[in-house]
């Protein structure tokens, strides 16, 4: 085993595909992305021969005097897959980060993957996920919708909402308007546009990116950012005006994606994690006929030197009311200036 630097290879990404690792966070782009948008430095543990990978670890080195240093991965990332073949070979290589986390004076390490990576490792923090598989005919995965959302798809056309879809990254100003609006929501504060920036850099000029955005009555009322590598794709990032809500943008916009990643060859369209204690947004993905599986955030704590069941308790609800009042100005800037601090 060694650690490496993606970023340093001009031929990682082909080396993945050549491996089977169809991981869109495995790339080196998307490392290059949080690199330069967070100032993490990449720690990827690999294992194998040549251009072969029998094992691959993504791991982000954070070191922040704002809440210290540790590995994880990978930060930003909704779920980061450990890549093995041989399942054996999994708790050498968690050994081996445990070993380079102490070294470097971490505080923890976490690892967000979507399957387990040994018996009895407690759950850190748990979501869900969900899967649509794309290799069925179109009218197949439109009868496999629920009612309620093929009514909702109908209904934004009838209304003559128009769907635009931009590989280039020139609609992403229009994009981030309706995500610090949403994030004000939600009550917290929006990506620095840096990042979204860093994505047009990295991820839509070489073709791994695209922005789909509802058109309704000369206005773009909502957008969704999809990224994608090998067969498979991701919705990342949504936003929306709540003015037109009952126009259902948000349904025409994942129905078009379905349907271009379908015609596109892809496999799968992963709709990311969801909280579970986040009835709405579970109701929506599940709307869509996807496969509902489990999450599991692992933490281990380089103190204690175990896996820690839970996080401690946080009075989360009271700043994210705060943060829901709080101008969109002033919630950019606070974006800006703490990110890199909580990844």
């Amino acid at each position: 085993m060694k650690w490496l630097n993606p970023i340093r290879d001009p031929d990682w990404d082909d080396r993945l595909l050549q491996n089977g690792d169809e991981s869109f966070f495995h790339t080196s782009e998307w490392a290059k992305v949080l690199n330069e948008s967070f100032l993490y430095d990449p720690m990827y543990l690999s294992a194998g021969s040549g251009d072969r990978i029998d094992l691959l670890m993504p791991m982000m080195e954070i070191r922040s005097r704002l809440t210290g240093a540790r590995g994880v991965s990978l930060p930003f990332t909704d779920f980061c897959p450990l890549f093995a073949r041989d399942k054996d070979a999994i708790p050498a290589a968690i050994q081996e980060a445990i070993d380079a986390g102490t070294k470097k004076g971490w505080k923890y390490l976490e690892w967000r993957s979507p399957e387990p990576l040994g018996e009895g490792i407690p759950s850190w923090i748990s979501f869900y996920v969900h899967q649509i598989d794309l290799r069925s005919p179109e009218e197949v995965l439109f009868a496999g919708l629920d009612d309620s959302n093929r009514r909702n798809i109908k209904k934004a056309r009838k209304a003559g909402m128009a769907i635009r879809i931009d590989r280039t990254g020139e609609t992403l100003e229009e994009f981030y308007r309706l995500n610090c609006l949403t994030r004000k929501r939600h009550g917290l504060p929006p990506q620095p546009y840096a990042f979204f920036n860093s994505t047009k850099k990295h991820l839509f000029s070489n073709g791994f990116a695209i922005i789909l955005s509802a058109i309704f009555e000369g206005r773009t009322i909502a957008a969704a950012v999809f990224f994608h590598f090998g067969k498979q794709a991701l919705f990342k990032y949504g936003a929306s005006d709540t003015r037109y809500q009952n126009v259902r943008p948000n349904n025409l916009i994942l129905w078009e994606a379905v349907q271009w990643y379908r015609a596109m060859g892809y496999e799968t369209l992963n709709l990311g994690r969801t909280e579970f204690n986040n009835p709405g947004l579970l109701r929506f993905k599940r709307a869509w006929g996807a496969r509902e599986s489990s999450l599991n955030y692992l933490h281990y704590d380089l103190k204690a030197k175990a896996f820690l069941a839970s996080p401690p308790a946080s009075s989360g609800g009271l700043r994210t009311k705060c943060l829901t009042r709080t101008p969109v100005l002033l919630l950019r800037l606070a974006g800006k200036l703490l990110y890199r601090h909580a990844g």
